[in-house]
């Protein structure tokens, strides 16, 4: 199954008539092995086994290791968690960390997390603030090797933000409230995030809606700052999951 066949297939389950919780993780671990990838952690970010009701946890993580980060409370200075929370677009751990100071502290919880073999990761931060409830997440995989195809990290990455956001959906507190609702997009914004999920530039979305390839790149980033994302592709996942555009919209491509 090549990438794009992998996420329509994902996109389709997750919005089926009789999707769960279940079925949708099940779906993405099996993803998760097939692109060769050991683990995975897509949660919000609170204590693992102690955290509230409408939080979402879904992971592969050695148990020992959660048990570890569970009583030392590590949540609080993780610095994978601190920095998907600082910042939106996806990082590489080893990119991140070499290159950037961290405190002792977190420097050995990340080598005591390399001992249960979580090394390697990629991170995915997420934020769906317009979701009532909701709380801060990311989700981070871990290769079998340094041979992982760069279209795999791609492909992961919506996945799990689809994953999240349709748990947290289902889970958000029926008595909390309304949170800020889901940006409504103009016409001319929801033009182009559809020719966008289809794969078409900027360029190309241009000559389709004569516009110039400026413009078509404003109203980009106007949707990606509107959605708090920094890749398109995470602006074409918020589109579908909050209704601006249709699921067919992306088939198309």
């Amino acid at each position: 199954m090549n990438h794009f066949d992998r996420v329509q297939s994902f996109i389709e389950l997750c919005h089926g008539k009789t999707a769960s919780i279940e079925s949708m993780e099940d779906a993405f671990r099996t993803a998760v092995q097939e692109l060769r990838f050991r683990h995975y952690a897509c949660c919000s970010h609170v204590d693992p086994l102690d955290h509230p009701s409408h939080a979402v946890v879904l992971h592969n993580y050695p148990p020992a290791w959660v048990q570890y980060f569970s009583d030392e409370k590590l949540h609080r200075i993780d610095p994978v968690l601190q920095r998907a929370e600082r910042q939106q677009a996806p990082f590489f751990w080893d990119e991140l960390f070499s290159s950037h100071s961290i405190t002792e502290a977190q420097q050995e919880l990340l080598a005591e997390a390399a001992t249960f073999g979580l090394v390697h990761g990629y991170t995915v931060p997420i934020d769906i603030s317009w979701i009532p409830g909701s709380i801060r997440a990311s989700c981070s995989v871990i290769p079998e090797s340094t041979a992982i195809e760069p279209g795999s990290y791609f492909t992961i990455g919506v996945m799990a933000l689809y994953l999240y956001t349709c748990v947290s959906s289902a889970r958000a507190p029926r008595n909390g409230g309304v949170a800020s609702m889901p940006p409504e997009l103009t016409p001319r914004e929801r033009q182009c995030l559809a020719l966008a999920a289809q794969g078409k530039d900027d360029w190309s979305i241009g000559r389709v809606l004569s516009l110039s390839q400026h413009t078509v790149h404003s109203h980009i980033e106007r949707i990606k700052q509107r959605y708090r994302v920094a890749t398109r592709v995470q602006a074409v996942v918020q589109g579908v999951m909050t209704g601006q555009i249709s699921l067919g919209d992306v088939s198309r491509r």
